[in-house]
């Protein structure tokens, strides 16, 4: 396929790493945003750039207006317009309803939500002049079913999804598909935290008794990317091993 640039927000680690490197691997020139983690950036540049010298990370704030035309113009510059994006950046801040901050309500909806719709506004217009994109929004199954000590988090991913559908509709005739992925328990450094107590709890609702690996997560995006899934747009997508069956 001709050489196309594809861009992972919160791609330095975890699932957004996978990611990263599973499409460098497809043939992709890459550019991935982060927003601390410098080491950790680094450490993923040099693995994909076993696949394409063509990477790029760029530390931004992706929930930051400004920060997201600065990424999106870089990018821009140095690989070319964006034809895949993938809207991964998260982050969780739970507690219970009645303790639960404001600030930290916030902060989870900014993250999880504001920058998905700063990014993909951001790119939209370069890929209707293509009549070609595809947006790939990560959500999560606790976005379809809520989860107890979550709302905040919960809430910015049932955003998403509704979001998702929304530009699948509005942009379906100018060639461009946009599916949500709703991925459950998978295991990153982000779950890493958790007890084993927790972790044991939570295998009991997974049909298939084990947690997701990252690159289980990267394998559909790959998918979603590709030409064998032109068909599809406006779908929300759950790899969560049968958790909300």
């Amino acid at each position: 396929m001709d050489r196309r640039v594809a861009l992972i927000t919160g791609g330095s680690k975890g699932i957004g790493k996978s990611i990263a490197l599973k499409l460098a691997e497809d043939g992709y020139d890459i550019a991935f945003t982060y927003s601390s983690d410098d080491d950790a950036a680094s450490k993923t540049i040099e693995e994909i750039k076993k696949y394409t010298p063509n990477v790029l990370m760029i530390k931004k704030d992706m929930s930051i207006e400004e920060d997201v035309k600065e990424a999106i113009k870089e990018i821009e510059e140095r690989l070319g317009t964006v034809d895949i994006l993938v809207n991964n950046a998260g982050i969780t801040r739970d507690g219970l309803l009645m303790k639960m901050k404001t600030e930290d309500f916030d902060k989870v909806i900014e993250v999880n939500l504001r920058s998905v719709f700063l990014t993909t506004r951001e790119i939209i217009r370069p890929m209707m002049k293509k009549r070609y994109g595809k947006i790939i929004n990560v959500s999560s199954v606790v976005g379809i079913m809520g989860n107890a000590g979550q709302a905040n988090y919960a809430a910015s991913k049932a955003g998403v999804i509704g979001f998702t559908k929304s530009i699948a509709k509005e942009f379906a005739s100018r060639g461009i598909r946009a599916n949500a992925i709703a991925p459950g328990f998978v295991d990153t450094d982000m779950t890493k935290v958790l007890t084993d107590a927790v972790k044991e709890e939570m295998l009991k609702s997974i049909p298939l008794g084990y947690f997701a690996k990252p690159e289980d997560v990267a394998n559909l995006v790959s998918f979603l990317a590709s030409e064998k899934s032109d068909y599809i747009t406006g779908q929300v997508i759950q790899i969560d091993g049968g958790m909300n069956i």
